[in-house]
């Protein structure tokens, strides 16, 4: 996990402490259980003693959850309650459900809607049906912004100024060598999405999945956030992304923004015995590695 840059590190109205602290909470992902102060050192770059300090403030505030007898932490219920209130106030993935579930069905892809963590798209809202057994992530999974059709979407939806210091940070995260392969892909999804409206990602972040993403951007100022249509590649050729899985993204993003502006009603739930489980025994993490 990355320190804060110089700007932010020298800004008098930048908490310092607090930046810390919350990186402490970052640290922890769906799928890990406990983590000791030595793994949350390593994965947030600040020294042990500031680990254990903070951990224990953490733990004294209820963020936290000390097991003595493996000498580690899990996130406490108060933590989670930051979460649960922050999905249950992102009313566009309310509105947007009956739309993904539709898509779901006919395509028989995983669809998606995230938005930015860092280096990260991060899920917040997800359905998906027994076809996509080859892409299991769910809300709270995060995939990598620079590899991906939901990144990639997500990063031409910024203005420029904003985009180009997003790939300046990716750079820097990723290293100059390692990001010029993934630059040429983002360069190429950029053009696509000025022409279709929608970017693919083809075993470009893992062999075996194929996705489009498309953005929406809301009036309020918040996001933009990015949707996707994914699936194991043998359904999902690229060929079938160009023709039919990126026209149809388009299409359902447009129909989400008109039932934003009160334009269309969203679509009518359909009982689906296939349908997939908002839930599942934890969430596949898979970060910009």
């Amino acid at each position: 996990m990355k320190r804060p840059g110089k700007k932010v590190a020298t800004d008098r109205n930048f908490v310092v402490a607090l930046s810390r602290g919350l990186d402490v909470l970052r640290a922890f992902h769906p799928n890990d259980g406990l983590l000791g102060n030595q793994e949350i050192a390593a994965r947030t770059n600040l020294p042990k003693p500031t680990i254990s300090r903070l951990t224990y403030t953490l733990c004294k505030l209820g963020y936290l959850t000390p097991v003595p007898r493996f000498e580690k932490y899990q996130l406490a219920p108060a933590a989670l309650a930051i979460g649960y209130a922050a999905l249950a106030n992102l009313g566009l993935r309310h509105l947007s459900e009956p739309f993904r579930e539709e898509l779901m069905r006919q395509t028989g892809g995983a669809v998606a809607i995230g938005g930015r963590d860092r280096h990260s798209m991060i899920y917040f809202g997800q359905a998906r049906s027994s076809l996509t057994v080859g892409v299991q992530l769910d809300v709270g999974s995060r995939v990598p912004i620079a590899t991906t059709a939901m990144g990639r979407a997500y990063i031409w939806a910024l203005p420029d100024d904003e985009r180009a210091a997003l790939l300046r940070d990716l750079r820097e995260h990723y290293g100059a060598s390692r990001f010029a392969k993934m630059k040429d892909g983002i360069e190429r999804s950029g053009e696509l999405v000025a022409k279709r409206g929608f970017a693919i990602s083809a075993g470009e972040w893992q062999d075996d999945v194929h996705a489009a993403g498309v953005s929406l951007k809301l009036n309020d100022g918040t996001g933009p956030y990015a949707f996707n249509c994914g699936a194991p590649a043998f359904r999902f050729t690229e060929d079938r992304l160009l023709n039919d899985i990126g026209p149809r993204l388009v299409a359902m993003v447009r129909n989400i923004e008109a039932a934003l502006g009160g334009q269309v009603a969203p679509p009518t739930k359909k009982p689906d015995s296939k349908k997939a489980k908002p839930g599942g025994k934890g969430a596949r993490v898979v970060e910009g590695i």
